[in-house]
This record gives structure tokens, C-alpha cells and sequence, in this order.
């Protein structure tokens, strides 16, 4: 590993995503500040919690700078009192505006979740997933005004497992960049990354998960819904309607990991769309297109997550039981 430590640097970024590279940068140079998101509430309490990089970067003794605005000029002051070489964005959450951009001297990069020119935007890991992708990757790039158009210094690939999640593929894009920043950041500092252009005509876009991409349409084939929970796993989670054949009452069903069958794979009848059984022990609801998706991890409005063996043994979930789409009024 290379070190570059008379080189001051700044980090951005606000979640725990963000966390190995701000670590990793901290081995490699003087961070002399980090530029996080504000505190915001979260939970039941709704209590006011820190972001995961600040809890990191005090830990570490750092001085946080979490502004409201970040086109006022007020955070590019702060950053040329810092006489900052660079700064390394991570998952920040907010467009840098020039002045900002051009306040290090050496400019701001960008680690972003994708293979760029795809999955520009907020959300590259779940958006990917949804779409069925079998890989992803992470690209540094040197920032400018756009959203993620900047050039390309660096790019990493990384294969997507057949049951990665959201959640999982999130840890290992944030060790991946760890990994990055160690290695790229040296040689940027060093001259000897070459910036290269993106195909802008080849963009595509990743924008932020809405409660729309959170309700399941089961008329959908069961692959297609096996990727929106994936993506969407642990939060927010996917979810749907489920009514009680035993009871007629209706709540809400947060699937939390499902797997596509085909025809091979059950012995079962056709199941009509929404419609729930179980064979040989597996927990099963009909989709469209005569596909089927074994609901493996779910829960019940009001109730703990369960796996599919506590879900039929303590009949949350019964054979008959009816599963359709939440509105988002219903949501």
C-alpha cells in the first residue's frame, strides 16, 4: 500500500456504506474533515440519530461539518479554511455545485456504485438488482456539475450473486471501496490515473426507491418479483396484501426474501395469481404467467420477521390465504 500522508483530504458521505472507505482514506492521507448529511430522527422515538460517518469520524477525533445547504458558499468557505488537497465522495446524498467542486485544489472525486454511464443517480445497488443484473462494479471518478458525468479514473467489477440483496451487496461495494480508495487514491495523487470520457449516450439512470417500487404486483412473473424483493431487502422491503381465509382480516405483508420456482422445482397445481399454499413444507403463492415464488422470510403487519417454517407452524401464513397489491393509499 502507498502512502500519500502529507496530502490533505476531505471525505463526504453519510451512511454506514460509506464507512470503509472513510476508514481506508484515514490510512492513506490527513483526513482534515468529513461533510455528512444532518442528524436526523429515526426509529419508533423518532429520536435525532448521527450518521454513520459521523459516528466514525469522531470516533477518529475528525471534525464534522453536516451543513443544511451546500450551495451557500458557507461549505466551500470551510473547505479552503481546511486547505484541503482533494476530497473523496461516497454516497454524500446531495449535488456538489462548482464552487464546492473546485474549492480542494486537486478537485472533488466520486466513488460511485455502478458501471458507469449505468445507473447514474441515487439508487445504482437496488436499481441493478431489481433489473436482474448479474454484475455491477465501482467507478472513481473526477466529479463536475453533473449528475455522475463526470470522467472516469478508475473502475472495479464485481459479480451479483443469485440471491444477493440490497443489503448484502451494499457491504460488499463498501468494502470494494475501501479497497479502491487504498490503491486509486495514491496513483491519482501520483499522475497516474487517465481520465476517461463517458459514453454519454449509453446513460442510464438509478433514481431514488419511492413507496411506488415498494408494492408488489403479483399478476408479475415470479422472476420479476424475485428481484424487486432483492432489491429492495432488508429496507424497505417489498410488500403486498395478505387476507386471511380463516379469519377475512386483511394487513400487510412485508416479504423480505423469496425465490422463483419453475415447474420442475414443485409438485403443487397451477396456483392462481395471489393465491397461497404450501407443499412439502415450502411456502408457496401463485404469480402471473403461471410462475410460482416460494415466500421464504416475511412479515406480518404487527408481527416479528419470520422465516417460512414459523410462518406455516404458527399459521401467520395458511394454505387458501389470498395475497394481492397494496395501493399506495393501502400502503
Amino acid at each position: 500500500m502507498r502512502y500519500v500522508a502529507s496530502v490533505r483530504t476531505l471525505f463526504f458521505g453519510t451512511p454506514a456504506i460509506s464507512v470503509p472507505a472513510f476508514e481506508a482514506l484515514t490510512t492513506i492521507s490527513e483526513v482534515v474533515g468529513v461533510v455528512c448529511q444532518p442528524d436526523r430522527p429515526s426509529g419508533r422515538g423518532m429520536k435525532m440519530r448521527p450518521p454513520a460517518v459521523k459516528i466514525a469520524a469522531l470516533a477518529k477525533n475528525i471534525e464534522v461539518y453536516q451543513p443544511e445547504k451546500v450551495k451557500d458558499g458557507a461549505l466551500a468557505n470551510w473547505i479552503r479554511e481546511k486547505n484541503a488537497d482533494l476530497a473523496l465522495v461516497i454516497a454524500y446524498g446531495r449535488i456538489l455545485n462548482r464552487e464546492v467542486l473546485d474549492a480542494p485544489l486537486n478537485g472533488c472525486l466520486n466513488l460511485h456504485a455502478s458501471l458507469l454511464p449505468e445507473y447514474r443517480g441515487a439508487a445504482p445497488i437496488q436499481r441493478g438488482l431489481m433489473d436482474g443484473r448479474g454484475e455491477t462494479g465501482l467507478c472513481l471518478m473526477q466529479m463536475d456539475e453533473g449528475m455522475d458525468t463526470g470522467d472516469v479514473l478508475s473502475t472495479y467489477r464485481l459479480p451479483i450473486e443469485p440471491e444477493e440483496t440490497a443489503g448484502s451487496l451494499a457491504e460488499k461495494m463498501g468494502a470494494l471501496a475501501a479497497e479502491m480508495t487504498r490503491r486509486e487514491i495514491p496513483r491519482f495523487m501520483a499522475r497516474e490515473l487517465k481520465p476517461t470520457p463517458q459514453a454519454h449516450d449509453a446513460a442510464t439512470y438509478a433514481p431514488p426507491i419511492t413507496k411506488d417500487d415498494s408494492l408488489l404486483d403479483l399478476n408479475q412473473e415470479a422472476n420479476t418479483l424475485q428481484n424487486q424483493i432483492r432489491g429492495l431487502a432488508p429496507r424497505p422491503g417489498a410488500s403486498c396484501r395478505h387476507l386471511s381465509k380463516t379469519s377475512g382480516q386483511e394487513r400487510r405483508l412485508r416479504i423480505v426474501s423469496a425465490k422463483a420456482l419453475n415447474s420442475e422445482e414443485i409438485s403443487s397445481r397451477s396456483l392462481a395469481v395471489g393465491e397461497v399454499d404450501i407443499n412439502c413444507g415450502r411456502l408457496l403463492v401463485g404469480c402471473g404467467k403461471q410462475t410460482c415464488l416460494e415466500i421464504l422470510e416475511a412479515q406480518l403487519e404487527g408481527k416479528k420477521c419470520l422465516g417460512a417454517t414459523d410462518l406455516v407452524n404458527g399459521r401467520t401464513l395458511s394454505a387458501g390465504d389470498r395475497l394481492s397489491s397494496l395501493s399506495l393509499s393501502g400502503s
